[in-house]
């Protein structure tokens, strides 16, 4: 364990960045106005935005409902986060919107891309508030991050967990089985846990553009698959989806009312529980 009761991999050696790749979580952190990107990354994201230029809405609409799904689960009595494809660190995570329900609630932040973590790490230093872990692994291989010592030392499965994936099943193509990836995590977690879902959709875009966006992709280290709202409430199955079922993420309890453009926002979310 670090110092401030800040939890860290302490493992790898030398960092691959692979600064000259397009990373859809550092092209994330471009939509939602952070730093923390290459000129690769912000060049991938502006030929997304001319695309489709409601990508940094729908990204900062996304980043609104993980805040309330959070702050709801949290309120739930939930102090177990398991937060995998975090991104890079921004205003408003997972731990800093849990802890300020509970102070004492745990988080274990997974991603796959290095600069994450080192980000990551650096954002949580000196805190102090609860115990936060960031573990480097892969969404592909669920059983390896649930057999992490980082899950096991600081999460208790055997108790409630909140399993967060907010934009990030959309970056697994059928052929990686995201509903099996899913249904490993979701085994493995105790009665009562929620999932907090996101999912990218193309259900509102023509097709050209659709093909256009996802071309930017295809050139990154991941592609994007944007599910319809069907196939996203297929990946819920066997779970209590709580209301108001799975809705664009600005219509999902919203804080205030949402503009007339809400119900067309590109991503879907929704909040379920595990009976």
């Amino acid at each position: 364990m670090d110092q401030d009761g800040v939890w860290g991999t302490g493992r790898g050696g030398g960092v691959d960045l692979r600064a000259d790749v397009p990373h859809p979580a550092r092209m994330y952190d471009y939509y939602l106005g952070g730093k923390d990107n290459f000129p690769a990354d912000r060049e991938a994201a502006e030929r997304a935005l001319a695309a489709n230029p409601e990508f940094r809405t729908t990204a900062r609409a996304n980043r609104a409902f993980l805040q309330r799904a959070v702050r709801h689960v949290a309120g739930q009595g939930i102090d177990q986060f398991l937060d995998i494809g975090t991104g890079i660190p921004t205003a408003g995570n997972t731990h800093e919107i849990a802890q300020l329900v509970n102070p004492a609630a745990r988080v274990v932040y997974v991603d796959n891309d290095p600069i994450v973590l080192t980000h990551a790490r650096a954002l949580m230093a000196g805190m102090g508030l609860g115990r936060t872990a960031v573990l480097q692994a892969d969404l592909r291989s669920p059983a390896a991050i649930l057999a992490a010592p980082e899950v096991g030392e600081l999460l208790d499965l055997d108790r409630p967990v909140a399993l967060v994936l907010a934009a990030v099943l959309h970056f697994l193509p059928d052929e990686d089985e995201p509903a099996l990836v899913l249904k490993t995590l979701i085994d493995a977690l105790a009665p009562g846990s929620h999932l907090i879902l996101s999912h990218g959709t193309a259900d509102f875009i023509p097709d050209e553009i659709r093909d256009r966006v996802t071309g930017v992709y295809d050139r990154a280290t991941a592609p994007l698959v944007g599910r319809s709202r069907a196939e996203v409430r297929t990946l819920l199955d066997g779970l209590e989806v709580l209301e108001p079922g799975v809705v664009t993420v600005p219509l999902w309890r919203p804080d205030a009312d949402p503009d007339e453009a809400a119900h067309r926002v590109s991503m879907y979310g929704a909040v379920a529980r595990k009976p």
